[in-house]
């Protein structure tokens, strides 16, 4: 027979345990009835009995009874005597904030983005979130299981997994309405939205999600192999992307030349490279391009009084992608109407004087 105890606790401060069993040696104790039961703060204590709970106990000391654990009586009989020691499973539980750990996406997570380059992106992320037990009893029979000591480290692999579909699908609904630029500063939102998207999944654990920050977004720095292994691009768009590296590689190349003004050369993401891109592969070869160019020349002066981004992008030889990043930053002045943004001619003029 294990050992009948008397006293029942657990003094450890749980830095990283989310449960311990008790005892851990053998899983089954014997208790006696008037036994006490010392709970402490931030712990619950979570009485099994062939996987069934007989009672759950807060902070404080207690002294067992069968008016605190009525079950008991079902499973030593009718013929109970007050000092008949009874086998249970006494699991510790803590209920403080695990806080500031960590995520991030492994891979980037692809989203929509009307109207520049692909229309599509591939953004990348990580931040931080908390946790703690809300349901003890819940989480016991559904995770833990028979495990005498479950840490953090078993649980938040699972933990990311809801996160990460969370926000990839938070992404998705968000990017149907909103280009890169405008996600990237709805960091705060997007957290709040993913917090409510998870609560009921971690409910279902007996968890409850504290916050869930957004400490960066940014436009994934994935190769043109990388992309095309994702099965995004095609041989032809490959191909151009190839050559778009090496032209980024060049510019970052301290002994090369410079690059395009500060609004729109600076920091160029995989959204311009896809862009420009793209943009080549529209454009006839460099021979034939040459006297198009020339033929063109004298037709600038005929600039419309007001053009689209991709329009202004034509003229200036850059991507659309660019544009936007100069009218967001508030180099290029533009008329927004709705969702779409329209350029006059001034204000293309003054940007290329300034």
């Amino acid at each position: 027979m294990a050992r009948i105890f008397d006293v029942i606790e657990y003094r450890n401060e749980m830095a990283d345990e989310i449960v311990h069993r008790f005892p851990d040696d053998s899983g089954i104790g014997d208790y006696r009835m008037g036994s006490q039961l010392i709970v402490r703060d931030g712990q619950a204590a979570v009485f099994f009995r062939n996987g069934q709970a007989l009672d759950v106990f807060g902070p404080g000391m207690h002294t067992l009874a069968t008016a605190n654990i009525p079950k008991v009586i079902d499973f030593i009989g009718k013929a109970f005597n007050d000092r008949t020691p009874f086998p249970a499973e006494v699991y510790f539980v803590s209920l403080k904030e695990f806080a500031n750990k960590k995520w991030g996406t492994p891979q980037p997570i692809i989203v929509r983005n009307p109207g520049v380059g692909l229309g599509v992106a591939l953004l990348q992320g990580f931040g931080t979130y908390s946790y703690q037990v809300s349901d003890p009893q819940l989480f016991v029979t559904n995770i833990v299981g028979k495990q005498a000591i479950f840490r953090t480290t078993e649980i938040e692999d699972r933990v990311r997994t809801v996160l990460l579909s969370k926000l990839q699908d938070l992404l998705g609904e968000t990017g149907a309405k909103k280009n890169v630029l405008e996600l990237i500063g709805l960091t705060e939102e997007l957290g709040a939205g993913v917090r409510a998207k998870a609560q009921d999944d971690f409910a279902a654990l007996g968890l409850q999600l504290k916050t869930f920050y957004i400490g960066n977004l940014k436009p994934s720095d994935k190769s043109a192999q990388e992309l095309r292994d994702m099965g995004m691009l095609d041989m032809n768009v490959y191909t151009q992307l190839q050559a778009a590296d090496a032209m980024r590689d060049a510019a970052n190349n301290q002994n090369g030349g410079a690059g395009l003004t500060a609004g729109i050369g600076a920091g160029m993401s995989i959204g311009n490279i896809m862009g420009q891109a793209l943009q080549g592969g529209m454009q006839p070869t460099q021979q034939q391009a040459q006297p198009q160019a020339q033929a063109a020349a004298p037709q600038n002066a005929g600039t419309p009084e007001v053009m689209t981004p991709s329009e202004a992008a034509a003229i200036l030889r850059v991507s659309e992608e660019d544009v936007m990043a100069a009218i967001t930053s508030g180099d290029l002045k533009a008329k927004k109407l709705g969702n779409a943004y329209r350029i006059s001619k001034t204000a293309l003029d003054e940007f290329l004087k300034s």
